[in-house]
């Protein structure tokens, strides 16, 4: 089967075609025969060699949509032909075919192939981050950083749909607010020096790190909750005193998909058929407003590490 991976870390220059035997299915898991593959952070940082190194070629991809083309024994609910969209905890998404657990395969009713491509990972993170770590309740007012984002788009509309009283955003240039506005934002901000003007409030989603978490445990309201679940600037862990959260009545919480996977995946399981059924409803919307072949994989994640990426980038799988 064509796939693209690498051997070496690196810069996205590392990434190239490859020929690989197609996977089998095992014990609780289907083969999915993939139409498209999202991209994402996580994809990024395990090419650069920030969850460790290389060992052979390896594929990254954490999220593809596809139909089912191959049932592991144990399995049930699922039958040849299904169309599914589905998490890859072990990656393999970058293929014409990727084995997945058959727990987090979710089939695709009312929602279009194409848009389950990038609803896997992206979708049941913003909800995951939002109802799981943020615990966020009616009436709660939030602030979402990276905004333009494939995680950011979706977020601000889930949060609205939890019922979230007021939902600010941030974004790293001003040529991005104009779009991050399309998504039911109140108010976007630029990143640098947002703390000047937002305050007060219960939650703050951070997917950046550094020095932007640090600014955000300022603006808290009471009792309220930053909820971290990336790292994307890829700075130095924060050294935070603990009794400055019992001072101030803040709460620090963490949202980790690929933990959650092991330790709960019910859980995974939860937050991701109640965000595709908000996506099936029609209460929120998936952006995608990149679709490149496979083959352009390396160009995907250029344009994702240089940070000019805006909502939520696919790449097709041509099926021979």
């Amino acid at each position: 089967m064509r796939a693209v991976g690498f051997d070496v870390n690196g810069g996205p220059e590392v990434l190239r075609p490859v020929e690989l035997a197609v996977p089998e299915p095992g014990p609780g898991q289907i083969l999915i025969r993939v139409a498209y593959a999202g991209v994402n952070h996580g994809e990024m940082q395990h090419r650069l060699g920030d969850l460790g190194a290389v060992d052979g070629i390896e594929v990254p991809g954490l999220e593809v949509s596809g139909e089912v083309a191959g049932i592991g024994p144990g399995v049930t609910g699922l039958t040849h032909g299904d169309p599914v969209a589905a998490y890859l905890p072990d990656g393999g998404g970058y293929a014409q075919y990727a084995v997945a657990p058959a727990a987090f395969a979710y089939p695709l009713d009312g929602i279009s192939v194409r848009d389950g491509g990038g609803a896997a990972l992206t979708l049941t993170t913003a909800y995951g981050v939002l109802a799981g770590a943020a615990r966020l309740t009616p009436g709660d007012t939030v602030l979402i950083h990276a905004a333009a984002g494939g995680v950011g788009s979706v977020a601000a509309q889930i949060a609205r749909a939890l019922g979230a009283a007021a939902v600010h955003g941030t974004i790293s240039s001003a040529a991005k607010a104009d779009y991050a506005k399309r998504f039911g934002y109140d108010a976007v901000h630029l990143r640098d020096g947002f703390a000047a003007h937002v305050s007060e409030v219960d939650v703050v989603l951070d997917p950046i790190g550094g020095p932007v978490r640090q600014a955000s445990l300022s603006v808290l309201a009471p009792f309220g909750r930053l909820a971290v679940y990336g790292e994307a600037a890829r700075r130095p862990d924060l050294s935070l005193p603990v009794l400055s959260f019992r001072a101030h009545n803040r709460s620090l919480t963490g949202y980790d998909i690929a933990d959650l996977a092991c330790r709960a995946p019910s859980l995974v399981r939860s937050h991701a058929l109640s965000a595709l059924s908000l996506l099936a409803s029609g209460a929120i919307r998936l952006d995608i407003t990149t679709e490149l072949p496979l083959a352009a994989a390396a160009e995907a994640h250029e344009t994702l590490q240089a940070g000019l990426n805006i909502g939520k980038t696919l790449l097709r799988v041509d099926q021979e």
